[in-house]
Parts: C-alpha cells; structure tokens; sequence
C-alpha cells in the first residue's frame, strides 16, 4: 500500500536529515570561533519540506476525515521530521505552517468524506513518496 512506503520512506529520509544537520554544525564548529549567524540560513531542501509538511497536513485531515483508523500518525511524522531536521525557529514556522495550510485548506473545502477526498488523500500519499524520495536522494550525499 502507497500509505506503508510513503511511511517507510519519511522514515528513511529522517537520519539523513539529522546527519545533514549534525556535519553541517560540525564543520561550522571546526572551521571558526565566531558567533552563530544571527540571520537563519535555508536548506537547499526546504521548499520541498514545505510540500512535503503541506502533503502531510492534508493527509492528516482527509484520512481522518474518512475514517482511517490513524489517530496522530500524519501529525507525529511531521513532528518527527521537525525533530530531526532540528530547524531554526524561522524554518520551523516555515514547516509548521506549511502543515497547518494543508490540514485547513482541506479542512474548508471538504466537510464530508467523498470520492475526490479519498483520491486526493492516494494522490498525496504518492506525491509525498516522490518528494521524500528525490529529497533522500539529492541531499543524502
């Protein structure tokens, strides 16, 4: 099922993301002395992040909406995507509210679980597989 390996795959992307995270501080720590930029700076991957938490949200919400027995799971992956990518507070606001706009758009226009909700929620299982993938794949390295 589309649901297990987009699971899977967020899964396996997570590590990569930490140990993106953990080399790159490494490297800052080994190469200067000086303070921490007071300005973010935005991964190469955030913009997919943000589809990627916008999929989530909308997952979270039309799944529930129709009756998958799921509880928080599309929440807590986000939740663990934040964890591990471990974002200032400028990407986080980013990833949260990416997740947020997909949960409520969806929230607004779809009161009652229907035909179109389920394909959505399929389409975005596949869509999310696709990004978690390309990411993994570009940025493991």
């Amino acid at each position: 099922m589309h649901r297990r390996r987009f699971a899977k795959i967020i899964l396996a992307v997570l590590p990569f993301f930490a140990l993106s995270v953990a080399g790159a501080g490494n490297a800052h720590a080994q190469g200067t002395d000086a303070a921490p930029s007071a300005v973010e700076q935005a991964a190469p991957y955030d913009d997919q992040i943000v589809r990627l938490a916008e999929i989530l949200g909308a997952i979270h919400y039309l799944r529930n909406l129709c009756g998958a027995d799921e509880g928080q799971a599309w929440r807590e992956r986000m939740q663990q995507l934040i964890d591990a990518e471990n974002p200032g507070p400028v990407r986080r606001a980013r990833y949260v509210d990416g997740f947020n706009r997909g949960y409520r758009g969806y929230e607004r226009t779809h009161a009652a679980c229907t035909d179109a909700s389920r394909i959505l929620a399929d389409r975005f299982v596949r869509e999310g597989e696709e990004i978690a993938s390309q990411v993994a794949t570009r940025y493991a390295n």
